[in-house]
């Protein structure tokens, strides 16, 4: 059963509020790469012109010129592509941003195998993992437009370098307009006792319709939203992995160094319970992005598989 969600694509969302607290507060510039247009930073660039400053293909410049801008008290949001905001520029990332702890927001579009048909070379699965990596960076990875907004407001009203990251085509709207927010802590979108699935992203609204069809099944998921990935909110990760005792991850993104490896520390640590992980194996290929959710095993039946697997493995207390 589909759960009868509206789309919109969050880099549109992500565009306009950009421009929108860019009215709001003359502090902030971006940085773009030559990608402007698919980000949906041109809306800004438009109207604010001495704010805006396009690199080109250049993404190390960009980062180091961020860098340089945050050091003066503006506060730079450099976007372009996933694969060519974290994957290209790390090292000045790491050395520039991270290790300086400077106020730069990385907001990075057409994350994940949902860039589609731009193929491989253009599919950002690793970039989670890398700005986990950077210690002092709040990761942040929205399930959907209405959260984009105030996961951008979070970056820009906190102090520290930020990684969002949004995706290419409109997906579902699973939040309502009077949604509130909270940096660092989880999301709950469906309660139940049998099992939780953590989820982060786009995969949140599929997590949804597998529990929706795994309560057909009388088989009650819990579905929590990982919004921010670091820091994570490890006691309400325990709560829900004691109350339920037994977890599925979910991400759209490599199986190493996003949620699950997350989650797995978070449990291993403090409370160890059945897993199971539905995320990428590997590279893909071109293709639209549907056809790639379904191929590569992230869509609503192999969710429904992971929880039928942990729930054998679980014990009770």
């Amino acid at each position: 059963m589909m759960l009868p969600f509206e789309k919109e694509a969050t880099r549109v969302a992500f565009g306009k509020e950009l421009l929108d607290l860019g009215r709001k507060n003359p502090d902030i510039v971006v940085l773009g790469g030559d990608l402007n247009k698919s980000t949906n930073a041109n809306l800004f660039g438009n109207e604010f012109p001495s704010r805006f400053f396009d690199f080109g293909p250049a993404e190390q410049n960009i980062m180091s010129v961020a860098a340089g801008l945050a050091s003066t008290g503006l506060i730079p949001v450099v976007t372009t592509f996933a694969v060519f905001g974290l994957c290209r520029p790390f090292d000045q990332i790491r050395v520039g941003i991270a290790q300086a702890n400077l106020n730069v927001k990385i907001v990075c579009t057409h994350a994940g195998i949902t860039a589609g048909e731009d193929g491989a070379s253009a599919h950002g699965i690793e970039d989670l993992a890398l700005a986990c990596a950077l210690p002092g960076f709040t990761v942040v990875a929205p399930s959907d437009s209405v959260e984009t907004v105030h996961a951008l407001r979070a970056a820009i009203e906190t102090p520290g370098p930020f990684y969002i990251r949004l995706y290419r085509p409109a997906s579902p709207v699973i939040h309502k307009s009077d949604y509130r927010f909270k940096l660092g802590q989880v999301d709950l979108l469906r309660n139940g006792n049998d099992v939780t699935v953590f989820a982060c992203g786009i995969m949140c609204s599929i997590a949804l319709q597998a529990a929706e069809e795994l309560g057909q099944q009388n088989i009650e998921c819990r579905v929590v939203n990982i919004h921010t990935l670091a820091p994570a909110d490890e006691d309400a990760i325990i709560r829900a992995a004691l109350d339920t005792r037994a977890v599925v991850s979910v991400e759209e993104h490599y199986r190493h160094g996003g949620l699950a490896s997350i989650l797995a520390q978070i449990l291993a640590r403090k409370l160890p319970v059945p897993m199971e992980v539905v995320a990428l194996d590997g590279y893909t290929e071109s293709g639209k992005a549907d056809e790639l959710l379904f191929k590569y095993h992230l869509d609503v039946p192999d969710i429904v598989a992971a929880v039928k697997r942990v729930l054998k493995r679980k014990q009770t207390p």
